[in-house]
């Protein structure tokens, strides 16, 4: 298996390769040269299978011979075996042909643990067999740093250092990232938005010199490896409801458009997908590309869904580049034109084909409240936010009612309390091993929103040898 970047001018790299690289030299974004596929009998056989075991037969044809299949196997195991659910990924009713994924068992409880955790055993795996260290940095909205932190904790052959906005995350995100006590972990707050944490991430990148001096690569959803472990999840839920012989739709909260487009990628497997639902909150950069054909840059405002307050999807590069018939030329143009002038417009075939795809739907924080406390009241759930925004969306955007529609619960309600005791009057509980968090000894420096800075710091932590 090779990848390719999306802006055409960047060296092809096996996945391994890929992986460690994170952002391609070109500043584009790797994907597969090819699509595999799962045949109807493989995605038959996938009912009832573990999710290890899913994972496995999945995402091995992504890998390649980078890695030997029973090595691979070994990782996928022990990446899964500590989630605290016997499915991992467990799905539950909440209505006729409504179903919630339940996406909050690993670590840190939200979504990004079941791709963080295998990317981070994958990268020190592959970093220890070649002799290599690197320096992950990684920028979030809330729930990508402490899965990254959880993912990466410990591991003799990684810094990280993670990069947050400051006072723009949960308290109980920011300190999911601040208490670990880990000599290789670095939480950064930075005085701004996350637009800005990931201006500030594609900086680093795109500084070849400072990229080489510290071994540079990065965790967030620009890696391919973590599109490859959301994968998964979407095949796994799709066999257990039927598929193939039976279509399955999606509504996924969406900010960064990484988990939504790991949908898009099986469907592009041969899961019939007949939907997928974009769910946005105020912060509806993508809901309004899908309604107008533009992609116009706004300013961030703060909600009660922190994880999808972004106005620059950096995974849409990556749709982008299948619109456009994989042409990398148009790609850089397009995403050249959208820096200098916070606008892209699609071609009609573009638009056309994204709509084909993707139906949007924006919620704002008074229709969040509502779906939480509506679904509390009629089933007894209590939805984080950003789940309650999916749910709402696959209750008012499905197209077909025959069609089991499965909404995406990306986070334990615990994580946004605030938000969830709003709604109903209640503090939803911490589980069991995280019931000291809030007692626990924070860690963090403030930080400039400014690239020099941020690399001054980063270069004066690695100085002292506090592995980060």
């Amino acid at each position: 298996m090779r990848y390719v970047s999306t802006r055409g001018q960047a060296s092809v790299l096996d996945f391994a390769d890929a992986m460690l690289a994170g952002l391609a030299r070109d500043g584009g974004l790797y994907v597969p040269e090819s699509w595999p596929t799962l045949a109807p009998g493989e995605i038959r056989a996938l009912a009832g299978v573990s999710y290890a075991e899913a994972a496995y037969r999945i995402t091995r044809p992504f890998v390649g011979d980078s890695i030997d299949a029973k090595t691979y196997r070994a990782i996928v195991d022990a990446t899964y075996a500590n989630f605290t659910h016997a499915a991992v990924a467990p799905l539950k009713q909440l209505a006729p042909n409504l179903w919630l994924l339940e996406l909050f068992h690993g670590p840190t409880l939200a979504f990004k643990d079941y791709a963080m955790q295998l990317l981070g055993n994958l990268f020190n795996h592959v970093l220890t067999a070649r002799g290599r260290r690197v320096t992950i940095v990684g920028a979030t909205s809330g729930d990508t740093g402490s899965a990254a932190i959880e993912a990466c904790k410990g591991h003799d052959a990684i810094d990280v250092v993670i990069l947050y906005p400051h006072n723009r995350v949960s308290e109980v995100q920011r300190r999911q990232m601040t208490t670990v006590n880990a000599p290789n972990v670095h939480a950064f707050a930075v005085n701004g938005t996350f637009d800005d944490c990931q201006a500030i991430l594609k900086a680093l990148f795109n500084d070849a010199a400072f990229r080489d001096e510290i071994s540079l690569s990065g965790v967030n959803s620009i890696n391919w490896a973590r599109i490859l472990g959301q994968v998964v999840y979407y095949v796994v839920a799709g066999a257990a409801l039927g598929a193939p012989d039976r279509k399955v739709a999606y509504a996924v909260p969406t900010g960064n458009f990484g988990n939504i487009y790991a949908g898009y990628v099986a469907r592009r497997m041969g899961l019939p997908v007949a939907q997928l639902v974009l769910a946005t909150n105020a912060n509806d950069i993508l809901s309004r590309t899908l309604a107008t054909g533009s992609m116009t840059r706004g300013e961030v405002v703060p909600s009660l869904s922190p994880s999808m307050d972004i106005q620059v999807a950096s995974n849409f590069e990556r749709m982008l580049f299948d619109l456009l018939d994989r042409d990398g030329a148009r790609v850089a143009q397009q995403m050249a034109a959208f820096a200098d002038t916070g606008e892209l417009v699609l071609s009609p075939p573009a638009w056309r084909e994204a709509t084909s795809v993707f139906t949007g739907f924006r919620l704002d924080d008074a229709g969040t409240v509502a779906e939480i406390r509506d679904t509390f009241g009629a089933t007894g759930e209590v939805l984080d936010p950003h789940t309650a925004v999916a749910v709402a969306g696959a209750r008012a955007a499905r197209t077909d009612a025959a069609v089991p529609m499965v909404a995406l619960a990306t986070a334990h309600p615990a994580k946004f309390s605030d938000a969830v005791t709003r709604a109903i009057g209640r503090v939803p509980a911490l589980p069991p091993h995280m019931a000291d968090l809030l007692a626990r000894k924070e860690t963090f420096t403030v930080i400039d929103n400014d690239a020099g800075a941020v690399k001054t710091a980063i270069r004066a932590r690695l100085a002292q040898g506090v592995q980060a």
